[in-house]
């Protein structure tokens, strides 16, 4: 069948079907799948569909009717790492590191509008015209941000970041190449030992990935809170876990519940370790004071291009929440984080490890730096970038991993 019929047809069975749906009840999938049979099988007689067709239509309608449309499919593919769509015609995905455009479109801006209402409502979120950026989340904890008009100028703006179904282990990522086995040695024996941590990189660098993995060598007997903008993080071996999600305001009158709300509070459920998923404003003097009130071992994200930048932008982060003295502000910096795992996407679009630096403390009103790996190119082989680490200092504060008696030959 060509292309033009077989979307009339289709549309012509998705008319029908939504006419003979009752929505003044709950209409379970099963009634909906048997609607859409009937409406192929009056089509199938008409001549107008083979079998393959038919099977194709049918998953096409009800993607269209009970899930996200053209999305589901592109949602489903594991193969894809982020989706891009940039009004109801132009859609495209990123595959291997690879950004390409799809064949796929909406056939109307009014249904691109649907899926948006549908994805950010599930998620207890809003968006419209007075408010039209919104963070949201898919039910399987993919990543969602969409910018509406007037903002963006060429219709609806979905983008979303696709996880994984399983978390990415740091097995994984030694086999990937994004870190050697010595310095994987080396963080567990830090996380364990309750070092705070700081992971910066630029966008897609792979920070939430590496937080996940790093959360895996947390001892299991403690208790932690996660606390984000939308949840992510998929930390599975802590039984005493809590998990905290910021709240937009919305038209029913909820106030907003923000990530500085949401640390105060989790200093009042006694955890061992708090992990805020990514720091971007004014609650990174809430996420310092906690570091430094006795909750070893807490991390978080921020993004930034080198581990120098992330001191920088978290000096700047916390002069918007708190009018304090710059030298004030390095010296909580200082005795709060103890190492910046800086990450990099490289030009070959592999995610690397590319330095860490411990912060040593304070020297003529600067934050003092001690590199402690650094990753080296060496060349290209295949497309592929090839480089080592290199190993540039010694772990000066051997403290906390005394007191954990946690040993570490690579520290």
């Amino acid at each position: 069948m060509q292309t033009q019929e077989y979307g009339q047809v289709r549309d012509g069975i998705h008319e029908s079907v939504m006419r003979e749906i009752d929505f003044s009840r709950s209409v379970e999938d099963e009634e909906v799948l048997e609607l859409i049979d009937q409406g192929i099988i009056r089509a199938k007689r008409a001549g107008n569909l083979n079998l393959d067709e038919m099977k194709r239509m049918r998953q096409e309608l009800f993607n269209a009717i009970r899930r996200l449309d053209i999305l589901q499919e592109l949602i489903e593919d594991p193969t894809v790492t982020e989706i891009m769509i940039n009004g109801p015609e132009d859609i495209f995905i990123e595959r291997d590191g690879k950004v390409v455009r799809t064949d796929r479109a909406f056939v109307s801006m009014e249904k691109l509008e649907d899926v948006v209402r549908q994805i950010v409502s599930a998620c207890n979120r809003v968006v419209n015209e007075s408010t039209p950026i919104v963070d949201a989340r898919l039910e399987n904890g993919d990543r969602v941000n969409v910018v509406l008009p007037p903002v963006a100028l060429n219709g609806p703006i979905v983008t979303i970041r696709r996880f994984p179904d399983k978390p990415i282990r740091m097995e994984d990522l030694l086999q990937f190449g994004s870190v050697p086995e010595e310095v994987a040695a080396f963080l567990e024996c830090v996380v364990r030992a309750g070092y705070n941590i700081f992971i910066s990189g630029g966008t897609g660098s792979g920070k939430t990935t590496f937080l996940n993995a790093l959360s895996a060598y947390i001892p299991p007997d403690e208790r932690i809170i996660t606390i984000e903008d939308n949840a992510e993080l998929q930390i599975r071996h802590i039984e005493n876990l809590v998990r905290l999600e910021a709240r937009n305001a919305n038209v029913e009158g909820c106030r907003p519940i923000s990530i500085r709300d949401l640390i105060r509070s989790a200093l009042r459920m006694r955890p061992d370790r708090i992990i805020v998923g990514e720091v971007r404003g004014s609650e990174a003097i809430d996420m310092v004071q906690a570091m430094n009130t006795g909750h070893d071992g807490s991390m978080s994200t921020g993004h930034a291009n080198s581990a120098q930048d992330m001191l920088s932008r978290l000096e700047t982060m916390i002069l918007m929440g708190m009018d304090l003295p710059l030298p004030a502000i390095r010296g909580q910096l200082a005795s709060a984080i103890d190492l910046i795992v800086h990450l990099g996407r490289l030009r070959d679009r592999s995610r690397r490890l590319m330095e860490i630096c411990e912060i040593t403390g304070m020297g003529d009103g600067k934050i003092v730096t001690a590199p402690l790996f650094r990753f080296r190119e060496i060349g290209e082989k295949d497309g592929r970038i090839r480089g080592v680490w290199d190993r540039t200092g010694e772990l000066q504060d051997r403290e906390k991993l005394a007191r954990a008696g946690v040993e570490c030959p690579w520290a």
